[in-house]
């Protein structure tokens, strides 16, 4: 695999999804952007949090008829009593709408909270009993026949991804995703596979295909948060985040990074996959789409100074990469990224992703981004 450092600006005009940066649940992150059938816009994320971890989360989406420049108010989909996180979402076809994400019990990193809210932090972590543990913990998917307006039931799955299972050519659900772990202890260390799972029924239930192959001598909690493009001749480029770091801190490993990627292909439909090609470049988690012009774009976060998003840019099947975009760099911190990107009807892209809009000192929101496709 060939990558080439662009390092270049890109023009684009920012906006705001959702922001409420003052306020004590006015955390947003973890953000989805999909795009139904008739052009409206789907934002989903994370919301109305206190902070990065807390007991407080609530899976959120707003819309858009504009392409973007103007939002709905955040309407809560699913909120359990513990801490729902990483909402995915993909267009069904017509009106129908499918978000995903995972519910942990996050109550050991309650140290986490400033003395000032710990109190009502303890009113969160109260609602976490052994029977809500056993029931809310996982990874789930619900569906909507009315783009919104109302939901079936959850449904538990066995994979979790920041932006969920994505529709292929055929009208099927692929998920690429991470195994959830038997149970919290599990999904703390990072335990299980990266894998590629099927619906037919619209994510009512799954069949398992392949799975892909770890680097030797490294565990799998080296590897986390994966997402997956069908390409024209049905071939499926996945990409993942890369943890890779040894037990005495070396952040470079078989030329992994801490906060990278790695790359692997399925010629026939997911049941095989590729031997991991690491990206050697700092970046990460990875949302692909595949742009009209055939073009094959990766956003993903920057934490690195200076703080921000960025994109990349294959025009070969991720053969090779054109990377280091530099969709902007003015984030105050580095809890900011996990961008997704859609095309709109001009051929241009839209990005949507979180981050602090002016310091440090406030809640992270949601922001967009509109670019065209670099020549």
């Amino acid at each position: 695999m060939e990558l080439n450092q662009v390092n270049e600006k890109i023009d684009a005009e920012h906006g705001l999804v959702s922001s409420f940066p003052h306020d004590f649940l006015g955390y947003f992150g973890w953000p989805t952007l999909a795009k139904m059938d008739d052009g409206t816009l789907v934002a989903a994320a994370s919301g109305f949090r206190n902070e990065h971890v807390c007991p407080f989360g609530r899976n959120v989406f707003c819309t858009s008829s504009d392409e973007g420049r103007s939002w709905t108010a955040m309407r809560v989909v699913n909120d359990s009593p513990l801490d729902d996180r990483d909402t995915g979402a993909v267009c069904l076809g017509g009106g129908k709408l499918l978000l995903s994400w995972f519910t942990t019990d996050n109550r050991a990193r309650a140290d986490r909270a400033k003395p000032d809210v710990i109190d009502i932090w303890q009113t969160g972590f109260a609602r976490i009993t052994d029977d809500n543990i056993a029931r809310w913990t996982g990874a789930w998917i619900c569906t909507s026949d009315d783009a919104g307006e109302s939901w079936h039931a959850p449904v538990k799955v066995p994979l979790t991804a920041p932006h969920g299972p994505i529709r292929l050519h055929s009208g099927a659900l692929l998920y690429f995703g991470k195994a959830f772990g038997q149970d919290m202890d599990d999904f703390i260390t990072g335990a299980g596979q990266i894998a590629a799972m099927t619906s037919t029924d619209e994510g009512r239930t799954w069949q398992g295909l392949g799975k892909v192959s770890f680097l030797e001598d490294t565990e799998p909690g080296n590897y986390h948060e994966p997402h997956v493009a069908e390409l024209a001749d049905g071939k499926l480029v996945g990409l993942l985040r890369s943890a890779m770091a040894s037990s005495e801190g070396q952040d470079d490993i078989m030329g992994a990074l801490r906060f990278s990627m790695f790359q692997s292909v399925s010629t026939d439909g997911g049941r095989t996959w590729s031997e991991l090609e690491p990206f050697g470049f700092h970046g990460s988690p990875p949302h692909l789409l595949v742009h009209s012009s055939g073009a094959l774009i990766c956003s993903y976060s920057y934490r690195q100074e200076p703080y921000g998003e960025r994109i990349m840019i294959s025009r070969d099947e991720g053969d090779s990469w054109d990377y280091d975009y530099i969709l902007r760099d003015d984030g105050p911190d580095r809890d900011l990224g996990y961008p997704s990107s859609v095309e709109l009807a001009d051929g241009s892209l839209l990005t949507m992703y979180y981050q602090k809009v002016d310091s440090s000192d406030e809640k992270c929101s949601l922001l967009w981004s509109r670019w065209k496709l670099p020549e």
